[in-house]
């Protein structure tokens, strides 16, 4: 397949990508959190920005560390456990000893997960006990 002239062959494409900086704005933008928030992340070491002048500017590395650090807000996990997943992603890739550190946090994030699950199903089992309560005694009054 022949290329137009002056177009960057695909592994320049991807090349540039990966050299892209992001500013504070368009990463907050884009996983709907706020410029605070990021700067809490930097604060706390889990994203390093290089500095031009007073702007953050951020790697598709630190891009990537946010992607986790949400997610791993998302699943419940503790800033400290945050960290430990970030080394991980930091490290060699194929480290068994590593993987199974992860590993292990996973499934212990899934049991936690499984008893707030079970937790919150007891408590709506209530609620709905409640309301019906509710509503068998309206009906009893005739409203």
């Amino acid at each position: 397949m022949k290329m137009a002239a002056g177009a960057p062959a695909t592994s320049d494409r991807h090349a540039a990508a990966l050299e892209r900086e992001f500013s504070i704005s368009e990463l907050a933008a884009e996983f709907g959190v706020t410029a605070r928030a990021i700067r809490f992340y930097e604060d706390k070491g889990l994203v390093s920005p290089r500095r031009d002048g007073q702007r953050r500017l951020y790697s598709p590395r630190d891009r990537v560390r946010l992607i986790l650090i949400l997610r791993g807000k998302r699943l419940g996990f503790s800033l400290r456990e945050i960290q430990e997943i970030l080394d991980l992603y930091d490290a060699e890739p194929g480290e068994a000893g590593q993987l199974r550190h992860l590993l292990g946090k996973v499934q212990e994030r899934r049991i936690s997960l499984a008893r707030q699950r079970e937790d919150i199903d007891s408590i709506l089992h209530e609620i709905d006990r409640l309301e019906q309560q509710c509503l068998d005694r309206l009906e009893a009054q005739g409203e």
